[in-house]
């Protein structure tokens, strides 16, 4: 749009008043033969055909029919050519005017011709002064009397004004004009002189290290030969030499013989090499990490335990490899694709492993499905802003985890806001601080995890399992967890303020203290719940199910108690002291303000006992009349 709209901009005003933003900061205007603004006609055919159209168009049809198609660089060429070679058509008309001002019928002037009058009026096709004191142009002059001519002709000097040209500069400074133009060939023809030399130059240089580089890779390709005669150590200084070769060709080669070589020496060297290339052998690590996966897990059905040992040494050396990577370019790997590969610990045997990526930064990389099981990523980084260095910005690097198995791992600390993590697996998992604020979490598995004073604020948790994790003083602030499972989860103080926990279980869990205020918990389970000391207040609890539930100094005000069935639920905390007992708990209280007008009148399952109590706290029911 913004083309169209400059575009439009300037014909509008070259029509309308003869000038644009341009010529009026180089005090010129376009007029007609009579001196008025040229019209959208005349500007149009002297924009769009004059000095785009038949130029553009010329150099199009050249490009388009000739070999050059379809390389852009020589159609711009051709453009910028055409469009100068129009533009000194101006040398050739005896009134100073170019092509596109020939086909338009147009003049241009100088702009202090505004204001016209016999000492300063121009007829741009005659060059003749046709002007009155008023202003208006006169096609002749208007005389009344004949002496009066002839002393206007005798009297009036002659008016002329030089014309701005480059052609008129060069006749008035001849000198200069040669020693300028013989200095700019000379200069062009040393230029292109040493342009070319330095081109050839470089070619020829480029290829003797091209050369040198492939001398140098064809012998330490031969000293790994089967064949070769080369000792141990040979073949190992030939290996990590190849690590820092400058041929594409030694990434592959590595790892393939990785794939080949049994001795446990030779693994790790190989391993190193791949390490000194960088990030560029993530890629092919990825593929041979999955290659040898498939072949432990096929040799694990066998007897062979040789070859079971020596390929969990290889995949080992890729797995250490992939971490040694990650640690030492950390914040400077933003897109690597790691998924499904096996990164997960290994405890038992010659080839344990256990990845540690703490506080490394992770942001951008691609983890899906993968396995990261024990890993220790405290403190780590999977969200970080883009090039731009802004957050929230496009360019966002963020990673993605969805599917991923982090069973056991530690991510105490770690920064996973913003994230794609849905179906991940965390059972069991350390999460404590760790921030997963607007992460995408569907599906995921928190059983038995700790989430002590995480941050899952407006994270979506919809259908997430999270069966025995610990939540104490979470913040879980406008967090969705519609149909999540929380069985006996313990919650204690944890921030549920507006979340969205429609159909969500909560059997046997611990919300004692907890902020669920203005939250959604329809149709919700909270069965055998314990809400001692709980705020509820405002809350949507149509259709809950609170049997059995402990809501003892549980704040009820405004909460929207439709359907809700209370069978067997505790109002009054039991404060009954054993006689031997040293410390004494207070009595309850025979008022509180917990149950002040809320409206019980279409709730479930309340006892005579229960009803009692409410109506003396300030409850609603018809029975309380």
């Amino acid at each position: 749009a913004a083309p169209l709209l400059v575009s439009g901009f300037y014909l509008y005003e070259l029509a309308i008043k003869g000038r644009s933003a341009p010529k009026r900061w180089f005090g010129v205007r376009v007029v007609t033969p009579s001196g008025a603004p040229p019209g959208l006609v005349r500007a149009v055919i002297r924009e769009g055909v004059g000095r785009w159209g038949i130029p553009l168009g010329v150099a199009y049809a050249i490009w388009h029919f000739t070999g050059a198609f379809p390389d852009l660089g020589i159609l711009a060429a051709l453009s910028g050519v055409f469009l100068l070679g129009e533009a000194t058509t101006i040398a050739l008309d005896g009134r100073r005017r170019t092509l596109h001002d020939r086909l338009s019928g147009t003049f241009v002037i100088d702009s202090s011709y505004s204001r016209w009058n016999p000492q300063n009026g121009f007829h741009p096709a005659t060059h003749e002064v046709y002007w009155d004191q008023s202003g208006e142009w006169q096609s002749s002059p208007q005389w009344t009397d004949e002496d009066d001519l002839i002393a206007a002709i005798v009297l009036t000097p002659e008016v002329r004004y030089p014309r701005r040209s480059l052609w008129l500069w060069v006749r008035q400074h001849p000198g200069l004009t040669l020693l300028i133009v013989s200095l700019s060939s000379i200069a062009m023809v040393l230029g292109t002189f040493v342009g070319t030399q330095v081109y050839i130059q470089g070619q020829a240089n480029q290829r003797e290290f091209k050369q040198q580089d492939n001398e140098v890779f064809l012998a330490l390709v031969s000293k790994l030969a089967p064949n070769a005669t080369s000792k141990g150590d040979d073949r190992q200084g030939a290996i990590l030499a190849l690590g820092t070769v400058r041929d594409p060709r030694a990434i592959p080669l590595l790892v393939d013989l990785l794939g080949q070589v049994e001795t446990a020496t030779l693994i790790e060297t190989t391993q190193q090499a791949l390490v000194n290339k960088g990030p560029e052998a993530l890629p092919y690590l990825r593929r041979m990490n999955q290659a040898l996966r498939n072949d432990l897990d096929s040799l694990r059905r066998g007897t062979n335990q040789q070859e079971q040992a020596i390929a969990a040494l290889r995949l080992r050396a890729t797995q250490r490899a992939i971490a040694k990577i990650l640690t030492i370019y950390s914040g400077q790997i933003h897109d690597a694709d790691l998924s499904r590969i096996d990164l997960g610990q290994s405890l038992s045997g010659p080839a344990q492993f256990t990845l540690i990526l703490d506080q490394a930064d992770l942001s951008g990389l691609h983890f899906r499905s993968t396995n990261l099981i024990g890993a220790s990523l405290k403190g780590a980084r999977f969200y970080g802003p883009g090039e731009d260095q802004y957050w929230g910005t496009y360019d966002d690097w963020m990673a993605n985890l969805s599917g991923a198995d982090l069973k056991a791992a530690n991510l105490t600390g770690a920064f996973l806001s913003n994230i794609s993590m849905n179906r991940v697996s965390l059972i069991r998992a350390v999460l404590n601080r760790a921030d997963m604020s607007r992460s995408r979490l569907s599906g995921a598995n928190f059983s038995s995890a700790k989430l002590i004073r995480a941050n899952l604020r407006q994270a979506i948790l919809e259908g997430a399992i999270l069966t025995g994790a610990d939540l104490a003083n979470a913040n879980l602030t406008q967090t969705n967890l519609r149909n999540a499972r929380l069985v006996r989860v313990s919650a204690l103080g944890a921030q549920l303020r507006s979340a969205e926990l429609t159909g969500s279980d909560w059997r046997g869990a611990d919300l004692s203290g907890a902020d669920l205020g203005q939250a959604n918990l329809q149709r919700a389970d909270l069965s055998s719940s314990r809400l001692v000391g709980a705020n509820l207040s405002g809350t949507q609890l149509q259709n809950a199910n609170l049997r059995g539930a402990d809501l003892s100094l549980t704040d009820l005000r405004g909460a929207e108690l439709k359907g809700a069935d209370f069978l067997g639920a505790t109002f009054v905390p039991l404060t009954i002291n054993s006689p031997d007992q040293f410390i004494k708990r207070p009595p309850t209280p025979n008022q509180t303000v917990y149950l002040q007008g809320v409206n019980f009148t279409q709730a479930k399952n309340l006892n005579s006992e229960q009803l009692n109590f409410i109506c003396k706290q300030g409850g609603q029911h018809p029975r309380c009349h």
